[in-house]
Protein backbone atom coordinates (compact mmCIF):
# COMPACT_ATOMS: atom_id res chain seq x y z
CA UNK A 1 0.00 0.00 0.00
CA UNK A 2 1.41 3.36 -0.99
CA UNK A 3 1.75 6.48 1.61
CA UNK A 4 -0.67 9.23 0.41
CA UNK A 5 1.30 12.35 -1.67
CA UNK A 6 2.59 14.61 0.71
CA UNK A 7 2.17 18.38 -0.81
CA UNK A 8 4.83 20.87 0.15
CA UNK A 9 4.65 24.79 0.02
CA UNK A 10 6.31 27.46 1.82
CA UNK A 11 3.74 30.16 2.90
CA UNK A 12 3.91 33.61 4.87
CA UNK A 13 1.92 33.94 7.96
CA UNK A 14 2.10 36.95 9.91
CA UNK A 15 5.29 38.30 8.25
CA UNK A 16 6.73 34.60 8.94
CA UNK A 17 7.87 32.14 6.66
CA UNK A 18 6.55 28.52 7.33
CA UNK A 19 7.21 25.33 4.96
CA UNK A 20 3.78 23.14 4.97
CA UNK A 21 3.70 19.71 4.34
CA UNK A 22 0.13 18.07 4.12
CA UNK A 23 -2.16 15.61 2.40
CA UNK A 24 -4.25 18.46 0.88
CA UNK A 25 -3.63 20.03 -2.31
CA UNK A 26 -1.82 23.04 -2.81
CA UNK A 27 -4.85 25.12 -3.21
CA UNK A 28 -6.16 24.18 0.14
CA UNK A 29 -3.08 24.75 1.78
CA UNK A 30 -2.18 28.15 0.78
CA UNK A 31 -6.27 28.95 1.74
CA UNK A 32 -5.46 27.85 5.17
CA UNK A 33 -1.97 29.87 6.01
CA UNK A 34 -4.01 32.82 4.30
CA UNK A 35 -7.08 32.77 6.46
CA UNK A 36 -4.57 32.64 9.53
CA UNK A 37 -2.69 35.26 8.09
CA UNK A 38 -6.20 37.76 7.82
CA UNK A 39 -7.52 36.33 11.71
CA UNK A 40 -4.39 37.43 12.69
CA UNK A 41 -4.16 40.98 11.31
CA UNK A 42 -7.57 41.11 12.42
CA UNK A 43 -6.76 40.59 15.81
CA UNK A 44 -3.95 42.66 15.76
CA UNK A 45 -6.02 45.53 14.34
CA UNK A 46 -8.17 45.38 17.82
CA UNK A 47 -5.55 45.40 19.91
CA UNK A 48 -2.92 46.58 18.72
CA UNK A 49 -0.51 45.88 22.20
CA UNK A 50 -0.66 42.10 21.90
CA UNK A 51 2.75 40.72 21.20
CA UNK A 52 2.91 38.14 18.11
CA UNK A 53 2.32 34.63 21.09
CA UNK A 54 -0.68 36.36 22.08
CA UNK A 55 -1.84 36.57 18.71
CA UNK A 56 -1.25 33.82 17.55
CA UNK A 57 -2.84 31.92 20.81
CA UNK A 58 -6.20 34.03 20.12
CA UNK A 59 -6.56 33.25 16.89
CA UNK A 60 -6.40 29.54 17.79
CA UNK A 61 -8.57 30.12 20.23
CA UNK A 62 -11.32 32.05 17.91
CA UNK A 63 -10.69 29.11 15.27
CA UNK A 64 -11.00 25.99 17.92
CA UNK A 65 -14.32 28.23 18.81
CA UNK A 66 -15.45 28.64 14.92
CA UNK A 67 -14.56 24.61 14.73
CA UNK A 68 -16.73 23.45 17.84
CA UNK A 69 -19.57 25.40 16.77
CA UNK A 70 -19.81 24.00 13.12
CA UNK A 71 -18.81 20.51 14.54
CA UNK A 72 -22.19 20.56 16.90
CA UNK A 73 -24.51 22.06 14.03
CA UNK A 74 -22.72 19.21 11.73
CA UNK A 75 -23.92 16.63 14.90
CA UNK A 76 -27.63 17.97 15.18
CA UNK A 77 -28.20 17.81 11.36
CA UNK A 78 -26.63 14.49 11.02
CA UNK A 79 -28.92 13.17 14.07
CA UNK A 80 -31.87 15.34 12.49
CA UNK A 81 -31.05 13.39 9.29
CA UNK A 82 -30.69 9.50 10.88
CA UNK A 83 -34.59 10.65 12.87
CA UNK A 84 -35.99 11.34 8.82
CA UNK A 85 -34.83 8.17 7.88
CA UNK A 86 -36.17 6.15 10.90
Amino acid sequence: MSQPKKTRTSVDIYGRNYTLVGEEDLHHMRLVASTVDDTMREIYQANKSLDTSRIAVLTAVNTMNDYLKLKEDYDALLKKTEQKED
